[in-house]
Order: structure tokens, then C-alpha cells, then sequence
């Protein structure tokens, strides 16, 4: 599946020091056709530096561009839906799943601080577009709710889905502390300004015994390294290209443990032969060097 980003364009952006490690020194790293990434020198982070503004970033999911990205949504929804399940399933997810859903309602006089007064274990999908993996976890007896920036897709997980989306950043919605027993974060971290704050309140909104799921490409991959600014993940709306190194440090800098993380891809469909691509997806999975990776970590104490 071909990576939906908005076009290259001009746009006004700043220097920034290294969202991980606060450093100021980097080296070019990836270029692209119109952008490139550079390398902290500090920490490795790789990122777009001078970064587009957080009001430039926002408005390539609003009016411009949303009803572009829903369609690319829509169109590829089964697909996405399936890789989503098989990475929580590596994850973890669903043996987290059965734990809570065993435990029932919340015993008499336990006050919920989660949105809504449902019973079962609450889950919140950050960036969770139409809003189809939400529905399927609803299914299985979860408390489902979202964030979704691009207003026409969180329309449409309102309208046909029946869920509770907002489109306000995640930050901007003051969920109480200890809201949910699992945040989800797909392919959503790579796009942010700040990916830090992120990491911050996801924490901040878990249970004491909750987790984290965060997915995202993993530019110490196989393909990466092939494919160089042609890589696939190399697009304009990924302002962070996370490593197996970097993601786990990010989210230990901010509070967690990481449990498990898990790659997989080893080579894209159509660039060899079915056999190969069997044996590359398999030791990419073994050996850590997948095109994409999900991270499975708790609240440290």
C-alpha cells in the first residue's frame, strides 16, 4: 500500500532542538525531493529539521486536504485494519484484553474515571482515522473512544460507527488522569511536532496497570536502508523517523517500561518473489530490522 501524504510544499519552519535528547547538532541524513531529514549527532533521533510549524502541520488534515485522506482511509481500510490486529496480537494486546475483560464491571463503590459510565476496560485510540479498529474492539467489550484531528474522518466514525471521536489534539481534551486502561497510538507519532507531549499524556491518562501501544515505521529496517530517501516511510507528513533505539529511549525519557517490541516487513510486496518475501518478513521479524515496529510499554513507577 503506497503511504498517503499531502504534497511538498513551502511552508514556514523553525529550527528546533532534538525532541529526545534536547541536542542542537545534527548531519544530513535522508533526502527526499523537496525535504530531507537530518540525524541528531547527540541521540540518532532522525527528523525534519527546520520543522514545519504546528499550524501548518494541523492544516494538511483540515479543509485542504481531508476529504483526500479520507478516501485514501476508506480505500485501504480492510488492509489497515487487518495489519492493526496482527501487530497487537504480536503486541500483546489481546492477552491484556482477556486479563480486563475477566475482572467485569468495577466492583460496588469503585468511582470510574473514565469518560462515560460504562463498565469494562476503556480504551483510547489516538489518531484513530474512520475510526474501524475502535468498532472492533467496541465488539469485543471495550469502552472505545477517540482523537482524530481530520474532522471528516472522525465525521464518519460518528456517523456510521456511532463513536465518541474528538478532534481536538489529544492534549486539548483534559482527560481526567487515570482515565483508560489502554492508549493506542498507530502510525501517529511520527507526524506530531512534539512527539514528547504525546508520551506524556498517554501516561498521564493511564491506569496505574495500563499500556501503551505505540506503532510506527522504523527507519533502522531493511527497507530503509535500501530504499534510502525513497523509502516509503520517508514521506512530507513524517516529521520523526523512529529506530528500534530511539522509540524505546523516547518513551523511557518520558515515564515508561518498555515490555515488548516487535518488527516486521522485511521486503515490500511486488520488489521479489513471493518465496523471498516469505523468508525476508520472517528473520525481519526474528532479527528486528522489519519496515515498521509496535512498542508495548507500561507506566514505570
Amino acid at each position: 500500500m503506497k503511504t498517503w501524504s499531502t504534497p511538498v510544499a513551502p511552508q514556514r519552519a523553525n529550527c528546533i532542538p532534538c525532541a529526545l535528547c534536547g541536542g542542537g547538532r545534527f548531519r544530513p541524513c535522508l533526502f527526499c525531493g523537496g525535504f530531507s531529514y537530518v540525524k541528531c549527532l547527540s541521540c540518532g533521533l532522525v527528523q525534519i529539521n527546520p520543522q514545519p510549524e504546528a499550524e501548518e502541520v494541523r492544516r494538511r488534515y483540515g479543509e485542504a486536504y481531508g476529504e483526500d485522506y479520507l478516501a485514501y482511509e476508506l480505500a485501504n481500510e480492510a488492509a489497515y485494519l487487518r495489519l492493526q490486529e496482527l501487530a497487537l496480537r504480536d503486541a500483546g494486546f489481546y492477552g491484556l484484553e482477556q486479563e480486563l475483560l475477566k475482572r467485569g464491571p468495577p466492583g460496588q463503590g469503585r468511582q470510574e474515571q473514565g469518560p462515560g459510565k460504562e463498565t469494562g476496560p476503556s480504551v483510547l485510540d489516538i489518531g484513530c482515522a474512520t475510526g474501524a479498529l475502535l468498532a472492533r474492539l467496541k465488539g469485543r467489550g471495550w469502552r472505545a473512544f477517540g482523537v482524530e484531528i481530520s474532522a471528516p474522518q472522525a465525521e464518519y466514525a460518528r456517523r456510521e460507527r456511532k463513536l465518541e471521536i474528538s478532534t481536538e489534539p489529544l492534549e486539548a481534551n483534559h482527560f481526567p488522569g487515570e482515565s483508560f486502561d489502554a492508549v493506542l497510538a498507530s502510525h501517529l507519532i511520527e507526524h506530531l511536532n512534539r512527539p514528547e507531549i504525546l508520551v506524556q499524556e498517554a501516561r498521564r491518562i493511564l491506569k496505574e496497570n495500563g499500556r501503551f501501544f505505540v506503532t510506527t515505521p522504523n527507519i533502522a529496517g531493511f527497507q530503509s536502508r535500501l530504499f534510502r530517501g525513497k523509502w516509503r516511510s520517508a514521506i512530507f507528513d513524517h516529521l520523526y523517523l523512529f529506530s528500534v533505539k530511539t522509540l524505546p529511549a523516547l518513551l523511557a525519557r518520558n515515564g515508561f517500561r518498555l515490555e515488548s517490541l516487535v518488527t516486521w516487513g522485511g521486503l515490500a510486496a511486488g520488489i521479489a518473489p513471493p518465496p523471498l518475501k516469505k523468508i525476508a518478513d520472517r528473520a525481519a521479524k526474528c532479527f528486528g530490522f522489519g519496515d515498521v515496529m509496535i512498542a508495548r510499554a507500561a507506566k514505570a513507577g
